[in-house]
């Protein structure tokens, strides 16, 4: 049996058991099962495939095995979305896919169910994605259900993008937003600002990048951002010869959110900056080197430890001038005390990440709407913490990689009633001036909301907020 086969499901039973995100156990399986170049794309192939288009691939099975998904051992089902993969999304020959997850299921399942395996891959390789998306509109339940199992998204996720599209006037956009967020987006990285080369010499280095099997691009929105057409990204930053930190993966919305706090107006010598909620550290990475530029300072919070000490990784490059902390963001310290007061504060709030279902495929189906109370509840309490230490003239960004409603113009709009003597800026025109090239920045809102579809970044919400002095 493949190795490659193996390792895909063991990963896949470890986001399932053990809610593991698959970014950090793929990896980890692969090292472990010391696999070739060829298989660990394999791997990755068939993981991100099976996890993506999961909600699509249930529904076939259904469908093909006359049984609801539910009703089918858990192992089986992981079994049999790895042989719908490769069957109705793959090069794999059928008779491959087929005996493949035959014997993957008499390895790791019930060996008895290996016959129902063989006859439900059998059924599914028999039509074909056209017959199946008929089959799937033929048995659903209205244009939602038909819509969601056909685009592997939950229900309530596909409602939630289309009232965010709505909001402004974009709701034809939807099936586009579904499609970028089923597609494999290209690796992004940040060149931070202050380092010996910008992101144009960088694209000049590509030669050296090349001999690792990858091409470096300046494009995208961000000015920090370089696109990796391929290949293993740690050996493309190996080959820019920077020092460590410097360059590092990180989406260009994640770039642009930290740029609008920074870039929104000129800093000052002596400013005192706060990133609430700094876990992981790319949003601090950003402004850490943009403190260090201006004279600031900056202060680093992460409720977690284990967090904080992947923060403090991240702001290597700018260690002796970023301070890390680990507390609470609602309580005073981690603002220093209570009377501690910032100029720029950055509320990266938890939230559900329904802006990142690209990059993070099995988030779609681990999120439920019975998450949004307690997420938005929080996001309330930590904008309202950060704004009594914002000081007079001060600006705080609060960011949240989701374009659900209850978690960007509903939480703004709470916060400017609960304290009125705030105002919102515009942060679409900070961030039109900071990108580096034009943004589709629809709506009449002062906040801005980037999307994957039209601006190829995760859907980032930003929303910049001042105390007049």
């Amino acid at each position: 049996m493949s190795p490659a086969r193996l390792v895909a499901y063991d990963v896949l039973r470890d986001v399932e058991d053990r809610d593991a995100y698959a970014n950090l156990a793929l990896p980890a399986r692969i090292r472990d099962a010391r696999l070739d170049g060829r298989d660990a794309a394999l791997a990755t192939e068939l993981v991100s495939g099976a996890l993506r288009w999961r909600g699509r691939y249930d529904r076939i099975i259904e469908l093909a095995a006359d049984r609801e998904a539910s009703r089918i051992d858990s192992r089986t089902l992981n079994v049999l979305r790895l042989g719908a993969h490769q069957l109705l999304a793959m090069r794999t020959a059928d008779h491959a896919a087929v005996n493949e997850s035959v014997e993957l299921q008499r390895r790791v399942g019930n060996p008895a169910a290996a016959g129902f395996v063989n006859g439900v891959l059998r059924a599914i390789g028999r039509a074909s994605n056209e017959d199946w998306d008929d089959r799937i509109a033929a048995s659903a339940d209205g244009a939602d259900e038909r819509l969601a199992a056909q685009a592997s998204h939950p229900g309530w996720v596909l409602r939630a993008l289309r009232d965010a599209l709505r909001a402004e006037g974009r709701e034809a956009e939807l099936g586009e937003l579904l499609a970028a967020d089923n597609a494999s987006p290209r690796v992004s990285l940040a060149l931070l600002p202050g380092a010996d080369i910008d992101a144009e010499a960088a694209e000049a280095l590509s030669s050296d990048v090349e001999r690792a099997e990858a091409v470096l691009t300046a494009t995208g929105p961000s000015p920090l951002g370089l696109e990796l057409a391929g290949g293993d990204p740690a050996r493309a930053i190996a080959a820019l010869d920077l020092p460590r930190g410097v360059a590092r993966v990180q989406d260009q919305g994640s770039q642009l959110a930290a740029l609008a706090l920074s870039r929104a107006r000129e800093p000052r010598a002596g400013e005192r900056w706060l990133d609430l909620c700094a876990g992981p550290g790319g949003k601090t990475a950003v402004l850490a080197a943009e403190a260090a530029l201006a004279g600031s300072e900056l202060r680093a919070n992460e409720v977690s430890e284990h967090r904080a000490e992947l923060v403090r990784r991240s702001v290597e490059a700018h260690a002796d001038e970023v301070e890390v902390v680990s507390h609470d963001g609602r309580d005073d310290e981690a603002y220093g005390g209570a009377q501690a007061r910032f100029d720029r504060i950055l509320v990266d709030a938890p939230c559900s990440g329904l802006g990142a279902l690209r990059r993070r495929p099995e988030a779609r189906w681990r999120k439920r709407p019975s998450d949004l109370p307690e997420l938005t509840s929080l996001q309330g309490e930590l904008l309202d913490a950060a704004v009594a230490h914002l000081a007079p003239g001060g600006l705080l960004a609060y960011v949240t990689c989701s374009p659900h409603l209850a978690e960007t113009r509903v939480a703004v709009d709470r916060l400017l009633r609960r304290h009125p003597d705030l105002r919102e800026l515009d942060a679409r025109a900070v961030l039109q001036r900071v990108a580096r090239i034009p943004l589709d920045l629809a709506g009449d809102r002062l906040s801005a909301q980037l999307w994957p579809h039209r601006d190829g970044t995760d859907a980032m919400f930003v929303s910049l907020i001042e105390r007049p002095a």
